[in-house]
């Protein structure tokens, strides 16, 4: 029976319910690159803060946007408008913060709602700032559709190879609907275009120097920017780092690896509770996860919204549950009441940070560039832009000779690498074919950065973003990089490390590096 894989292969939602205020867009201000089309008037502009109404929204949290060029290098053929929130300077304010949280595709304001006080201790000196990236959020979201448009991906490899036109046939539909429910961002919506958003940003919050924190993705982002601005770095810390080398089918096998080994941790620490939906045999619950999964995608489950929640939805909100160990009871309970009571409300939070239900009626209609309205981020988004900027930033992944190929192989290691999340990996890959050749800047210019000194945290337990990516993409960047060595577990150090989080606190503030190589010790072996 063919597999199903279709054009939202996550069932995620993301929806930001923050006021905006109007920026002041000048003319005239001369950009000192005399060769690079004319962008002043967006480095004029200042961002209105205002409050941010909203159900649940801090009443301390401002809301703001600023505009940006559609196309960087042709900044008369359009515009977008980017969503801005920040939590301003309590003491003398010294500049600007500018967070990342990663992804790719990952919403900052609605994410800067819930965990914006893991940053309060850096508000005596800054403003504290986070956007919605292009194609995210409200700022011109993308979307794949509805998930009515499905495409045939034979389990069996003999009939690949009897009709291999018919898979990636496949794969331009599903190309085709992500262009179809995307509007214009689409072909500018990878990390070099993004990267120079940020320098817009930069200058519209008044500071000559970026001063950036980025998680994850955000890595990538930040070390983009290095490269394209590198007088314009200020102090840089980047958490949980990206690799800047490996290609797209590569850092899937990592990340399906990286996944499997914490989902393994989490089972047998559930194991050893009597509540555990899987029973309190660590085997045994490895075993009985992969057969959720597949009962799942043989025979969905109603959402909460109505659409059939599969095996792959199960995967997909499972992988962002188990980037923090401090989020397992709650995972274990939403499996639970999954498993027990076949509801899908709680597991689903973990999708999409359980925010409101909100739906595009038609993606790409009317779409002038100005902030999408909350109940219009489409469903899928943080996937449509996650496979959107992997597959902008990536110029090796497989072509369709590969695909029809080798699709066995390929196969054949992720589910190696994971038999849970081994065939999620995957998809995200092949989604790629039939869009345009992704970028060489990142491969080819990111390295041998002359920047001030950038602190780079590294996580050994890290199920996201391997260690050994912090050391190749800190030897790439050069003399600049200094690695800190968290030995703890979870995706990122900052919020889970007292360590990690006292030392980036010492650097955006004082300017206080640790030495480079020097490690910080998990929590609860410093207790």
């Amino acid at each position: 029976m063919p597999a199903k894989l279709s054009t939202r292969p996550l069932l995620r939602r993301s929806a930001v319910t923050c006021a905006v205020g109007l920026a002041v867009i000048g003319t005239g201000l001369p950009t000192g690159r005399p060769s690079e089309p004319d962008v002043s008037r967006f480095y004029e502009q200042k961002v209105a803060w205002s409050k941010c109404p909203g159900e649940g929204m801090p009443k301390d949290m401002q809301c703001g946007k600023i505009t940006v060029p559609l196309d960087h290098d042709r900044p008369r053929d359009g515009t977008l408008e980017l969503a801005l929130a920040r939590y301003r300077a309590t003491g003398d304010r010294k500049g600007s913060v500018l967070v990342n949280f990663g992804g790719p595709g990952g919403a900052g304001v609605p994410q800067f709602a819930g965990a914006g006080k893991e940053f309060m201790s850096l508000t005596d000196d800054y403003d504290i700032v986070t956007f919605d990236p292009r194609g995210v959020g409200r700022s011109s979201p993308v979307s794949c559709g509805d998930g009515k448009e499905q495409i045939d991906l034979p389990d069996d490899d003999a009939e690949v190879r009897r009709d291999p036109e018919a898979v990636l046939d496949g794969l331009r539909k599903a190309a085709d609907a992500c262009a179809r429910h995307s509007g214009p961002v689409l072909p500018h919506i990878g990390t070099v275009d993004a990267s120079r958003d940020l320098d817009v940003m930069r200058a519209a919050l008044g500071d000559k120097k970026l001063n950036y924190l980025g998680f994850s993705y955000g890595t990538r982002l930040g070390a983009v920017y290095a490269a394209q601005f590198p007088d314009k770095v200020g102090r840089f810390v980047l958490d949980g780092v990206d690799t800047l080398t490996e290609p797209l089918a590569e850092q899937g096998v990592a990340g399906a690896e990286g996944q499997q080994k914490a989902l393994d941790e989490f089972t047998d620490w559930c194991a050893q509770d009597v509540a555990c939906p899987f029973g309190t045999d660590a085997r045994q619950a490895r075993r009985y996860v992969v057969m959720l999964v597949d009962s799942l995608d043989k025979d969905p489950v109603p959402s909460v919204f109505g659409e059939p929640f599969t095996g792959q939805d199960l995967v997909g909100a499972m992988g962002s549950a188990l980037y923090s160990k401090e989020l397992w009871p709650s995972l274990e309970r939403a499996l639970a009441t999954l498993v027990e009571d076949g509801s899908t409300h709680a597991i689903e939070a973990f999708a999409g940070g359980g925010a409101s239900p909100t739906r595009r009626a038609q993606a790409g209609d009317d779409d002038d560039g100005g902030l999408a309205d909350p109940e219009d981020v489409p469903l899928d988004n943080p996937t449509a832009a996650m496979m959107a900027v992997n597959c902008a930033d990536d110029p090796d992944r497989p072509g369709g000779r590969q695909i029809t190929d080798g699709l066995d192989r390929l196969r054949a290691r992720y589910e190696e690498a994971s038999p849970v999340f081994g065939r999620h990996r995957l998809t995200e890959v092949l989604m790629c074919y039939g869009r345009p050749r992704g970028t060489d800047f990142i491969r080819e210019d990111v390295k041998d950065l002359d920047t001030p000194k950038m602190l780079l945290v590294g996580t050994r337990g890290d199920p996201a973003t391997p260690y050994r990516w912090t050391m190749e993409t800190a030897r790439r960047l050069g003399s600049s990089a200094v690695v800190l060595d968290n030995k703890g577990s979870g995706h990122t150090g900052y919020a889970s490390s007292k360590c990690v989080h006292g030392k980036v606190d010492a650097f955006l503030l004082y300017g206080t590096l640790p030495p480079d190589g020097s490690s910080c010790a998990p929590d609860e072996e410093r207790e």
